[in-house]
């Protein structure tokens, strides 16, 4: 199974980017599947004032090798902080122009440095997943306090916090094999 973590804060020193690097760390030590991070900050997207891309015929050259991720990922998990009560205008981009993700499982990680965690954040993101049908996991992540519980490498400096990342991960992966039995690997 293909899953990406979509990083989505464009900062160049985003602090949610860290709970991305942990969780491709954490998901690719503890599954057969393939756990990749699409950045946000690698990719120059235009605002949406273009056609959609459909298939990776359709998307620019520059675009292709994306836009070959985005349409063979059998899963995504969103990780974004909280802008003004929402998720950041640039992880809308991405999906505006790789839109109807078809019965894909979808994530949601939330991050922030505040004692709420991007709460906020989590509920635009459940709209978002809706709008491009796809099929949210019930259990997610929400990170407050994000600067004291992963270093700027993306370890775990909370142990505090480990139980949360286990449910998450483990309901996440839960409904993703069982959205995609076909692609579970063999044991």
């Amino acid at each position: 199974m293909n899953i990406e973590i979509i990083s989505g804060s464009p900062r160049k020193n985003s602090l949610s980017h860290r709970v991305a690097i942990f969780l491709h760390k954490y998901m690719s030590e503890r599954t057969e599947h393939n756990i990749n991070i699409i950045d946000v900050r690698d990719w120059a997207f235009p605002l949406l004032q273009q056609e959609v891309f459909t298939s990776v015929e359709r998307a620019p050259e520059e675009l292709k090798p994306l836009a070959k991720r985005m349409f063979e990922a059998n899963a995504f998990i969103m990780v974004s902080p909280e802008y003004n009560g929402s998720y950041t205008p640039a992880l809308k981009n991405l999906f505006d122009h790789f839109p109807k993700q078809m019965h894909k499982t979808f994530g949601i990680v939330t991050a922030s440095p505040g004692i709420m965690g991007g709460m906020r954040a989590t509920q635009q993101m459940q709209l978002l997943i809706n709008a491009l049908f796809g099929i949210g996991s019930p259990h997610m992540l929400v990170t407050p306090t994000v600067d004291k519980k992963f270093d700027v490498d993306g370890n775990l400096i909370d142990p505090s916090f480990q139980k949360n990342i286990d449910v998450f991960v483990g309901e996440f992966l839960w409904l993703a094999e069982a959205l995609a039995p076909e692609l579970q690997p063999i044991v």
